[in-house]
């Protein structure tokens, strides 16, 4: 597991990801949509990691979409191959609270005999279009997009009734479930 650094310019968007897997919650975000990069940097607090995000784009749509797919290149590279991936605990899982909102979420990252297998899940109803300076609807975009380049199962469930703190909970859930599932697994080793 190491620090990449990726790259995406497309028509679009231009985005710029650092990440540091093994850091300390250490970040600096900036994809002109506040929400968006309160939420990523409640990720990497959460999770440990150290994270830079730059990122301009037309759309808020194209921006959350492809930062989505930038961060999931990068957690892929970070992880490494199946070999590497072996050694980690592979599930990772969390329950937040946040207030009167809940958000549970659940990851396999993957590793014995592949790299990992893409799905997504996300059970969550939101009762307003927007939150903040974000579509409700990209949430869900977002969360697909990262597990998909980061070839990984994520599964999300959350409930509550402020928007702000169920979108907040669940990132902060993604954060602490990745931590989680991404450790190495000393057990592992003696297998070896």
């Amino acid at each position: 597991m190491k620090t990449v650094t990726i790259k995406r310019v497309t028509k679009e968007t231009k985005i710029k990801v650092e990440l540091d897997i093994n850091g300390a919650g250490k970040s600096d975000i900036s994809t002109t949509i506040k929400f968006f990069d309160h939420m990523l940097a409640t990720v990497a607090k959460h999770g440990f990691f150290n994270l830079v995000v730059n990122a301009e784009g037309d759309l808020s749509h194209h921006i959350i979409e492809d930062v989505g797919i930038t961060l999931g290149d990068a957690f892929k590279k970070a992880l490494g191959g199946s070999g590497e991936r072996e050694k980690t605990a592979r599930y990772g899982f969390a329950v937040v609270p946040m207030d009167e909102s809940i958000a549970r979420c659940a990851v396999d990252i993957g590793s014995i005999g592949g790299e990992g297998r893409s799905y997504t899940v996300f059970e969550v109803d939101f009762g307003r279009e927007r939150v903040e300076d974000i579509s409700t609807e990209n949430i869900e975009h977002f969360i697909s997009s990262f597990a998909t380049h980061a070839n990984l199962t994520i599964h999300i469930y959350a409930k509550g009734k402020n928007e702000h703190h169920k979108i907040e909970a669940i990132f902060k859930a993604v954060g602490i479930a990745l931590d989680k599932a991404i450790r190495e697994e000393e057990r592992r080793k003696v297998r070896d």
